[in-house]
């Protein structure tokens, strides 16, 4: 694949910048717009699918980025991909994972306390792992120094690298998705579960329960740790009876759909292709559009990507 390169933006003229920003959506965030040979763009920004897919991805069209979408189901590996080889061989061994992330130490030490101590009293085969949050990056060292002083039993990704890659991997995700014009689609199982997990990452912490590749639970901090708060007295029978995976997923829905704030996604200007509409993950309704200003300053802001918790809007 040829390419060439610059080496001053200055010798770029204003009618070819103008034809970057208005017809290829470039404001401040890289892009990498793939050409076919006939000089055709096949594809208006490949480096989604790049993070999602890497070298799978080629040619790194928009046919290809569909193409692999229709292969892609809910699975733990396309959440972790390469980053963790010790998840992939939890995952062939079948074990329940727990993968978490927050920036609450004191949450992160009752809840892997808690699991351990449920795992134990159901005899389940349990392994957990903190990767983090999409941004607050102090507080995360903060949580990730608790695990390791304290000693708790849970592997974490002490390089930020693994937890950088892990966020905008997933981030990716809904930007493809919204390039293709398919994030709203109501029977893309993949897709609602990706905006509601960065949903409720920005909503103070989440957890993934999954038992070998297939994910099991997809939900909140607080609703998880409740769950396994009330194992001894509410669903221990439920799961004695039916087996942990079944007695989890239902004593957490019924504790979600009791409290189940909607969502609320910002994107920055700077992202460029941004879309006109989108449905919240929980409620399915449309959202409103609101404009915000934000001040750059403010270190604690992703400027690509925030998502908040909201009310929905009353009809």
């Amino acid at each position: 694949m040829p390419w060439f390169s610059v080496y001053h933006p200055s010798v770029i003229s204003k009618p070819v910048i103008w034809f970057i920003q208005r017809e290829w959506k470039y404001k401040n965030k890289p892009i990498l717009v793939v050409l076919d040979p006939q000089g055709r763009v096949a594809c208006p920004n490949a480096i989604h699918m790049m993070w999602i897919w890497g070298s799978a991805a080629f040619p790194f069209t928009s046919a290809r980025e569909e193409a692999l979408w229709k292969e892609e189901t809910w699975r733990l590996e396309l959440l972790v991909d390469g980053i963790d080889s010790e998840i992939l061989n939890w995952i062939k061994d079948d074990k329940f994972i727990f993968l978490y992330g927050g920036n609450d130490p004191d949450w992160v030490r009752k809840f892997v306390r808690e699991a351990r101590r449920v795992a134990v009293a159901s005899q389940i085969n349990l392994e957990m792992v903190y990767v983090g949050k999409s941004n607050k990056s102090d507080q995360v060292q903060k949580v990730l120094d608790t695990i390791s002083r304290e000693k708790l039993p849970s592997h974490s990704w002490q390089e930020h690298s693994m937890i950088w890659f892990f966020w905008t991997r997933l981030e990716s995700m809904l930007f493809s998705k919204i390039q293709l014009k398919q994030a709203d689609d109501d029977s893309d199982l993949v897709m609602q579960e990706v905006k509601r997990l960065l949903s409720y990452d920005k909503m103070g912490g989440w957890i993934v329960l999954a038992r070998g590749s297939r994910i099991i639970v997809n939900g909140h901090a607080n609703t998880g740790l409740q769950t396994l708060m009330e194992y001894e007295d509410i669903w221990r029978v439920h799961a004695e009876r039916d087996g942990f995976e079944p007695g989890f997923r239902d004593h957490y829905g019924k504790l979600h759909a009791v409290d189940n704030p909607c969502c609320r996604f910002e994107f920055s200007h700077a992202m460029g292709r941004i879309p006109e509409k989108l449905r919240c993950p929980e409620c399915r309704r449309y959202m409103h559009m609101l404009t915000t200003f934000q001040c750059c300053h403010d270190e604690t802001v992703d400027e690509a990507f925030l998502v908040s918790a909201l009310a929905p809007p009353t009809i």
